[in-house]
């Protein structure tokens, strides 16, 4: 079986308004050029400072979805809508939540990002996502046209046994949406990614913001990942839209000439955490 899929890279800033139009307008193209699945980054709907995410935050099915859903409709494809900030209990602290949007325009999945970026180095960086987040609490696998496809944003990147457990529950796609650091991109964002496609044997989609508000610049560089771990396809350092024809069948080759998820121990592998 073969999946036609398209990754838009985005480069927003402040403004809401424009920023949605901006990725449905890309989105619309990408599904009229005949992908079936096409994925968007993270924070699509706004890129600034918190309190003006905050104010974003809407809930999901809503306003920063709904557009999508009727590309979705118009086109007959599945939108990954990569992520926006969704209404929680806590009006300070959204979810980053990313949507599924199937061709019928019904919101298909929805995802929660688990793993949030809490970091303060002596005389170096520091940010606390979990200040202006609320983390998710359950992974997802969801199904598109009967692939299965697990869920993951940005951050969750860093934590393999997440992707693991995707495979394990059956994922031969990985989504990653991001706006991904320029700083850490150069030298993380496709090892990673690529470790990700390795180790599980799966296709990883992985949409990116590029640009940026002063000061806080991402680095770009979607790609297409198949499961031996090659970039089939990669973005200029521009916004645009990259397109690849996934064959699912090679799932199946590669895992069975590279059986890890077989060959796991999981009785050895107590850390007791």
């Amino acid at each position: 079986m073969n999946l036609e899929v398209a990754l838009v890279q985005l480069d927003a800033r402040g403004d809401v308004a424009a920023n949605i139009a901006a990725a449905v307008d890309l989105a619309e193209a990408a599904a009229a050029g005949g992908a079936r699945f096409v994925a968007l980054p993270e924070y699509l709907q706004y890129r600034g400072p918190d309190d003006g995410f905050r104010a974003s935050a809407r809930p999901i099915p809503g306003p920063h979805t709904e557009p999508f859903a009727e590309v979705a409709r118009r086109h007959d494809a599945w939108i990954l809508v990569g992520s926006t900030a969704e209404t929680s209990a806590d009006p300070d602290r959204p979810y980053n939540t990313s949507a599924l949007i199937a061709p019928d325009g019904s919101v298909a999945a929805t995802y929660r990002k688990l793993h949030l970026f809490d970091v303060d180095i002596t005389d170096g960086p520091a940010d606390t996502e979990s200040a202006r987040v609320t983390p998710g609490d359950a992974l997802v696998c969801a199904q598109v046209d009967g692939i299965p496809v697990g869920l993951s944003i940005c951050y969750d990147v860093r934590f393999p046994e997440l992707y693991r457990s995707l495979a394990l529950a059956g994922a031969a796609i990985l989504t990653v949406p991001a706006a991904f650091t320029e700083r850490t991109g150069r030298d993380h964002w496709e090892v990673l990614l690529r470790a990700r496609a390795i180790e599980n044997g799966a296709y990883v989609l992985a949409p990116s913001q590029i640009g940026g508000p002063p000061g806080q610049p991402a680095y770009g560089r979607s790609m297409v990942i198949d499961p031996w771990g090659t970039v089939i396809a990669q973005a200029p350092d521009t916004v645009g839209i990259i397109r690849a024809e996934l064959d699912l069948d090679r799932v199946a080759e590669v895992r069975r000439g590279i059986p890890a998820l077989a060959n796991r121990r999981p009785d050895a592998y107590r850390t007791g955490d």
